[in-house]
């Protein structure tokens, strides 16, 4: 076998040095099990790249077998020749005969899977060792520029790459493989019906203006307290994992749904339930907190309590977390439960390092560029709650605008969408005039006031506005949707019903 000269691990057995873990034998017998026949490769479970080789020649050579197989051309020692004729590397061994030698044996045809999975143990566990000399070097610095919680985060983030099966450093996407992955997504949507190519929201209105939620993206959902933005972050994160639920149950080609992390810093977790509850068995939430129920009421919160059981959603509620300790929960999450969509309620109870030196808008900067590349590298979508500034309620036209987001323009610069919840019956309520006396005494101003803002609020009840105001990958505007007060929950309405939308008027 000639992979003796290029061995590194060829010391003598007495040495002291330590050698980093890898097999050039099983590599060569690889290599050659696919130069004999190609089709090895497509019958591989587990990839194989080419950084997965230890030996650098063995990784050009991989390198250049897998881009002769794309192109369609055969990859043989013969056809391999003229790329490696002048390899320095090569010339030691023999020159080109070192890769007629390499399919000579053949014994790798006898298990190539098991020597794919070997190459791709070895690298990992090289990973691990460049990981581990990463965090000693990391914890040896003592400067006062070093934060402990910082170099513990970012030792859980290359732990999580490792585990995810990717390199330590991020290689570059060729534009085939991207454009491949765009195609994919365009092929979800045609095979949706139309329209949706990422996780479903769970209601039509919106997915049908945002194609649903895309991983790697931030969608930033603000609103004045009272907009209900809470109930639609829970209502979303229940229908996309009750939708990853059903085709868990019941199959099919494709998943528009997912298990779902929902970080609630302001509620507690039993609170959360509750209010999921009330949505979903249709029970007002206020005969739930009073416990003023009727058998019928009980027997439906039964039920939806039966049917949530299995529900992938997980909720963290634990309090004054910073962005590094979200970041931590959101890896364990993703590698435990593969989670697909995270909710975090809301951005501005998030803390951040504390690096800001006490200046609120580097802090909610460093938060939201944090949320931004969670996304990223979790490969989910991250919808995170804001608040807006009070400037709405000093303006005749309460409708939000991107002006709005509170603290700090990096939200709106970070985020991939932005949405606003919006209801103009909120603020109609809010300018209720005094209710005529049941006897007919009251004057025909009280009253003919009255009846004019009961037509005018009739018009605008249970209807809300999602705005969308900013979307990276396509338009922006309005969303019309139903909103259940009593039960807190939001739907999609019947748009026959509704041709003219009540957007604020």
């Amino acid at each position: 076998m000639a992979s003796e000269p290029i061995s590194p691990a060829n010391t003598d057995s007495d040495s002291p040095i330590r050698k980093l873990p890898s097999n050039i034998e099983a590599e060569a017998a690889f290599l050659g099990a696919v130069l004999i026949d190609n089709r090895v490769i497509e019958e591989l479970q587990t990839p194989i790249r080419p950084d997965h080789f230890f030996e650098p020649l063995h990784e050009r050579i991989y390198e250049r077998i897998l881009k002769m197989i794309e192109r369609n051309a055969t990859a043989s020692p013969v056809t391999l020749r003229p790329h490696f004729e002048a390899d320095e590397a090569l010339k030691e061994l023999g020159g080109p005969k070192y890769l007629a030698q390499l399919t000579a044996n053949g014994s790798g045809l006898l298990a190539p899977r098991e020597l794919a999975q070997q190459i791709y143990d070895l690298a990992l566990l090289r990973e691990l060792v460049s990981v581990g000399r990463g965090l000693v070097e990391g914890a040896l610095d003592t400067s006062e520029e070093t934060d402990p919680m910082d170099r513990i985060s970012q030792a859980e983030a290359d732990l999580f790459r490792v585990a995810e099966g990717a390199a330590t450093g991020n290689e570059a996407s060729s534009f085939r493989d991207a454009s491949l992955t765009a195609i994919k997504m365009v092929e979800a949507a045609m095979n949706s019906g139309g329209g949706l190519s990422g996780k479903t929201t769970g209601l039509e209105t919106i997915d049908q203006k945002t194609a649903g939620l895309h991983d790697s993206d931030l969608i930033i959902l603000a609103g004045r307290p009272g907009m209900g933005k809470t109930s639609l972050a829970t209502n979303i994160a229940f229908n996309c994992a009750e939708e990853h639920l059903k085709w868990m149950r019941d199959g099919g080609e494709h998943n528009y749904g997912a298990p779902t992390a929902f970080f609630s810093l302001e509620m507690s977790a039993d609170q959360l339930a509750t209010r999921i509850l009330a949505e979903q068995s249709e029970v007002s939430s206020e005969a739930l907190r009073s416990g003023t129920l009727t058998r019928e009421d009980f027997q439906k919160l039964s039920f939806a309590s039966q049917r949530l059981a299995e529900l992938p959603l997980y909720i963290d509620d634990t309090p004054a977390l910073t962005i590094g300790g979200l970041r931590t929960r959101a890896r364990r999450l993703k590698r435990r439960h593969d989670i697909g969509l995270i909710v975090v309620d809301y951005l501005q109870l998030l803390q951040g390092s504390g690096r800001a030196n006490d200046n609120r808008v580097n802090e909610i900067s460093e938060i939201s560029r944090g949320l931004k590349t969670l996304a990223k590298e979790l490969s989910v979508p991250v919808i995170a709650l804001s608040q807006l500034s009070r400037a709405v309620e000093q303006r005749d036209d309460k409708k939000p605008m991107l002006s709005d987001l509170r603290e700090s323009g990096s939200i709106e610069q970070d985020a991939d969408m932005v949405w606003f919840i919006y209801r103009a019956d909120y603020y109609k309520e809010a300018v209720r005039p005094d209710m005529p006396n049941p006897d007919g005494s009251s004057s025909p101003e009280v009253q003919e006031k009255y009846a004019q803002w009961e037509q005018e609020y009739l018009e605008v009840k249970n209807k809300a506005t999602l705005i969308v105001a900013k979307q990276r990958h396509g338009s922006t505007g309005n969303v019309p949707l139903h909103f259940q007060s009593e039960i807190t929950k939001f739907t999609s309405p019947n748009m026959r019903d509704y041709s003219s939308w009540g957007e604020g008027e």
